[in-house]
């Protein structure tokens, strides 16, 4: 959902029929006029904008997605809980030592930290630093499996093993935080994600242990989405064959919808000539194909030729566009229905 596609226009949207909303931070400010000069600036600024959209009306919980692993994370989180968000997801790395600002305004409860992780062994990481640094353990903790969209936190050999599926690696991580609790003296909620498409799946889900769900894919496909009709199209075209795992500059696997532009790098094609993003220490900059980040925001204007969609594995099964609250409707019917 990152590369602006998930904005306060979306969130606002989830909150109001019962969800968490979620706003990326990443690539937000897209359409601040000086984002292809000062990105980290406009990033910080849209984002402030983006939540403050979404509070005025009075709407939470507002959460938003930062990734650790960008050389921004820091101001993107002060910025946030500046700007009030209620919830921090923090994923794509670990996070370890929090900037000051978001530091104080979680041990003061005026946040709450919420990491993604695909594994126990990470989690346990995380909860021994935040503990050791902080005197608290998370909030709560999303875990994502191997059939989510975008990059995953698995090696390429493990994302199709029965031994690292959503089922089996949260059994490990709820037997992981077995009498853990939160600062409000509660056990640590755990939410799931990745690969879960109908309210069917969320009654399973919460059956074996989680305390919610996070679903993405089929939020895209809804008229509060800010991404591009085009962007959008591309899912509901999307047949089981075009889902696919690709290599990102990044050096990590994701998985995205093919396209030309995806087998023209397959192919060898595409040359970056220069970094215009400097994001992630991980990136090999001039030596990559392409510009991840320019791919992602090109995809999300609907400029697919330039780009393409990241997506998770159900993504073949959207057939039509529609709205959040007719989409929220149906998963609690099918919720409903399988939890008789």
């Amino acid at each position: 959902m990152g590369g602006g596609i998930s904005l306060s226009g979306l969130a606002a949207a989830v909150i109001e029929n019962g969800g968490v909303g979620v706003i990326t931070s990443v690539g937000v400010g897209l359409d601040e006029p000086d984002f292809a000069q000062h990105r980290r600036a406009a990033d910080r600024r849209a984002l402030k904008n983006e939540i403050l959209r979404v509070k005025s009306r009075g709407l939470s919980p507002l959460g938003v997605n930062i990734m650790a692993a960008l050389a921004s994370s820091n101001e993107l989180m002060e910025t946030a809980v500046e700007a009030g968000a209620d919830l921090l997801f923090i994923g794509a790395g670990f996070a370890l030592k929090l900037p000051e600002a978001v530091a104080r305004a979680w041990i003061g409860g005026l946040v709450a930290l919420v990491p993604i992780v695909s594994s126990a062994r990470a989690l346990s990481i995380i909860c021994r630093a935040w503990s050791n640094r902080y005197g608290r353990l998370p909030d709560a903790v999303v875990v994502e499996g191997p059939l989510a969209g975008g990059h995953l936190g698995f090696k390429p050999w493990q994302i199709d093993d029965p031994d690292y599926s959503l089922e089996r690696i949260l059994d490990q991580v709820i037997a992981s935080l077995r009498g853990a609790t939160n600062a409000a003296g509660e056990r640590v909620p755990v939410i799931a994600g990745g690969g879960i498409y109908t309210g069917a799946d969320i009654a399973r889900i919460l059956s074996i242990g989680a305390s919610g769900v996070q679903m993405a894919t089929r939020f895209v496909v809804t008229a509060e989405c800010e991404a591009a009709p085009e962007f959008k199209a591309a899912y509901i075209a999307a047949r089981p064959e075009d889902v696919i795992v690709i290599q990102s500059p990044m050096g990590l696997p994701g998985r995205a919808i093919r396209n030309a532009f995806l087998d023209d790098v397959a192919g060898g094609g595409r040359v970056t000539v220069r970094c215009d993003w400097q994001c992630l220490s991980t990136c090999p900059g001039v030596n990559a194909r392409y510009c991840l980040g320019n791919a992602l925001i090109n995809a999300k204007m609907g400029r697919l030729d330039e780009g393409f969609a990241f997506a998770g594995a159900n993504v073949h099964r959207i057939d039509r566009l529609t709205t959040v609250k007719e989409l929220m409707n149906e998963l609690i019917d099918e919720f409903e229905f399988r939890a008789r």
